[in-house]
């Protein structure tokens, strides 16, 4: 929503919101675009702003005092996929970004390829790409030259295969796509209304459990993006994921790029263990190699999508992986945020236990047999409803010592995570409780990484401040 705020201002609109929480890095974006932030769902925040539109996040539910003050005063509403597909997307070339994991680090990406190579894209991305700064963005008019008429029509559109005609190319737009639901009054999955040329559709795993009953309800999502994809667009699709060959069976009718690390059309074969070099290979063909500051095997599959992507939409390939080397991940994606007393502190937006595993695998490939301390708060839906509790335990195998946030209200006992990593976890009540601990156990050469979806009370820099 503050990526939707950030393109409403760029477009001329006078900009104000309200959040149940309002912190750092997105509440630092918008007050620097003029957006006035109020904290708390309070009916007085809408008629103070007196709006002649009100963008409606998916947090929101019936009951919410400004969400019934907006329906009392009958003041026009729509969701934010709507207004960005409506007022953003619709003229546009649009590349989606799809998945359980690594939608905001491959949207950041494939924005970064296509900047460097001269596209200008827009994009909007759920978090704070370091490339950019900003979240989001309208972009410009292409760079390159446009596709050159052939002799008996319009121009070739850079997705026109199988012999079809289009329109020449528009101008790009890279979007995040979620599959959550759209609104209180649209429960459909946000990304059906993006109407994507180029979708990348990077993993499909069980998530979402407030809304989703199980994993075929959330395939049944992917499904319809599949069938808002056209017919001379492009599917780009992990090959290594049986759940979403499951979605293509239900039907696809669009062309279907794979990848994956050892199998599918783009493949990738690691020279260095921890993920940060590698080579990429196009069917069978080594077209070059990547050298970056990213690790893990996920962050080399999100590459391997966003290169897929990339060459989808007409780039020159080997400048799209010279790009790559300069590509800063999002904010708050085992982002270092210091160092204090010979200790490295990591901040990680982590909620669910793939990801949780492989952003520590990377870690821990990196940093050999050097300690890796994790402060945990389970913060998504999914999370606080324990939907993944047995899973926990077994993705935080490369961690060394564990302390998970326990607050009051929780709906399920940490204690059955703590217990099955074998002494090495605890609990902590409070976010005070949890920094103390890990403070005193962390010593020179440690590497401290705070994960959850939400604030965290500021907790990994918080930390940091204790240890300096």
């Amino acid at each position: 929503m503050g990526g939707v705020a950030a393109l409403a201002r760029e477009l001329g609109h006078e900009v104000a919101g309200c959040d149940a929480n309002i912190y750092p890095p997105m509440s630092d974006q918008l007050a620097a675009l003029g957006v006035h932030l109020d904290s708390g769902y309070r009916a007085e925040h809408l008629d103070a702003a007196k709006p002649d539109l009100v963008i409606v996040g998916n947090a929101l539910s019936r009951g919410n005092p400004i969400v019934e003050r907006l329906l009392d005063a009958r003041i026009p509403y729509i969701s934010g996929p709507q207004w960005i597909g409506e007022n953003v997307l619709a003229t546009r070339c649009v590349f989606a970004v799809a998945g359980t994991h690594g939608k905001t680090t491959t949207t950041a990406m494939l924005a970064w390829i296509l900047d460097s190579c001269g596209r200008n894209p827009g994009f909007l991305v759920g978090g704070v790409p370091e490339n950019f700064g900003v979240s989001a963005r309208l972009g410009g008019p292409l760079a390159l030259t446009p596709p050159s008429a052939s002799a008996d029509g319009p121009p070739l559109s850079r997705f026109a295969g199988e012999g079809r005609l289009s329109q020449p190319a528009a101008a790009d737009f890279v979007v995040e796509a979620d599959e959550y639901d759209t609104a209180f009054f649209d429960k459909r999955s946000k990304f059906v209304h993006y109407r994507p040329t180029v979708a990348i559709l990077n993993n499909l795993e069980y998530d979402h459990a407030d809304i989703f009953p199980d994993v075929a309800a959330i395939q049944r999502q992917f499904h319809h993006l599949v069938r808002t994809v056209p017919g001379n667009g492009h599917l780009i699709v992990n090959a290594e994921d049986a759940r979403l060959a499951e979605v293509l069976a239900m039907g696809a009718w669009t062309p279907v790029t794979s990848f994956g690390i050892d199998t599918g059309d783009w493949r990738a074969r690691l020279i260095d263990a921890d993920g940060s070099r590698f080579a990429v290979l196009h069917e069978g063909k080594v077209l070059g190699e990547v050298r970056w500051n990213l690790l893990g095997r996920h962050n080399v599959m999100n590459a391997l999508a966003a290169l897929a992507a990339a060459d989808a939409g007409g780039v020159d390939v080997p400048q799209a992986i010279a790009a790559l080397a300069d590509f800063r991940s999002a904010k708050r994606r085992l982002e270092l945020v210091g160092e204090g007393a010979g200790i490295k502190v990591y901040d990680d937006f982590a909620h669910h236990p793939t990801a949780i595993a492989t952003t520590l695998a990377g870690l821990r490939a990196r940093v050999g047999k050097a300690r890796i301390l994790v402060g945990m708060e389970p913060r998504s839906n999914s999370m606080r409803l324990g939907a993944h509790a047995d899973e926990l335990a077994p993705s935080l195998r490369d961690a060394d010592a564990v302390v998970f946030l326990q607050k009051p209200g929780l709906a399920w006992d940490a204690v059955r995570v703590t217990d099955a990593l074998g002494g090495r976890g605890h609990t902590a009540p409070t976010v005070d409780a949890l920094i103390a601990l890990l403070a005193e156990s962390a010593r020179a050469g440690d590497h401290v990484v705070f994960m959850s979806n939400g604030g965290f009370e500021n907790a990994p820099r918080r930390f940091l401040d204790a240890l300096r």
